[in-house]
């Protein structure tokens, strides 16, 4: 699974492990997203994931 929104494109993002020593290491944040079947554009049903903010404004099926 492609961790990545349909509805916004909301995806992997990077960043920094900061230890108590302030030594830093690379890491990967992931979005939260949920299979859902929604209302898309043409006005049918459509089954993706969406990321947990979308979720709130999306139509549900």
């Amino acid at each position: 699974m492609s961790r990545v929104c349909t509805v916004c494109g909301k995806g992997q993002t990077t960043g920094n492990n900061v230890s108590h020593s302030k030594r830093r290491t690379r890491r990967t944040f992931k979005a939260n997203v949920q299979k859902v079947t929604y209302v898309g554009n043409g006005g049918k049903p459509v089954t993706g994931y969406v990321c947990t903010r979308c979720l709130k404004s999306v139509e549900r099926a």
